[in-house]
């Protein structure tokens, strides 16, 4: 009778029945797919949030090189200076705001419901479509603030931006998607 406790095909009974009352099943296609497009979107964060450490690096050296302490002869900053620092300020915030929207971006639930009413296997594909595009931005922008000083961010900063917008424009388009498959 003890070793009925610990027979393999009736173990592996109970817990399938337990998976599959979780809603959950390892061997659907589904399923990878979206643990793969959290990975993609843990590593698009991480390579955003290696940008804005480039950019508060950036910041801090541009802070030093260009608003020294105040003397008599000099007691107020230069006022493009302090603007170009507010600018990286500004800007480091901003590619941090954009690592926590795609955080905070939903996925395709995995329950009846919502299987019921969407066809997520095509749905989770278009966005994997997606975060790979997005991850290719995150890149491109991570490389381009990557080692550069301050002084150049501010004469580039629209460039920059530029690649802020096309990011949050993937995840408008990544957010319809998965809404648009909700019939």
């Amino acid at each position: 009778m003890a070793l009925d406790f610990y027979d393999a095909g009736a173990l592996r009974q109970i817990a399938t029945n337990l998976f599959y009352g979780w809603g959950y099943n390892f061997y659907r296609k589904e399923n990878q797919l979206r643990a793969d497009d959290q990975l993609v979107r843990a590593k698009a964060g991480w390579i955003l949030g290696n940008a804005a450490a480039s950019v508060r690096t950036a910041e801090g050296e541009y802070r030093r090189e260009f608003l020294p302490g105040p003397t008599r002869a000099k007691p107020f900053p230069d006022a493009s200076a302090v603007t170009g620092a507010q600018e990286l300020e500004r800007l480091a915030k901003e590619i941090s705001g954009i690592a926590n929207r795609l955080a905070e971006l939903p996925v395709p639930e995995n329950d009846r419901m919502t299987q019921r009413f969407r066809e997520e296997a095509p749905t989770l594909q278009g966005l994997i479509a997606l975060d790979e595009q997005l991850v290719g931005q995150c890149e491109l922008l991570r490389s381009t603030v990557e080692k550069r000083d301050g002084a150049w961010m501010v004469e580039h900063v629209s460039e920059i931006r530029g690649g802020l917008e096309a990011i949050g424009a993937t995840l408008t388009k990544r957010e319809a998607l998965l809404l648009s498959r909700v019939k």
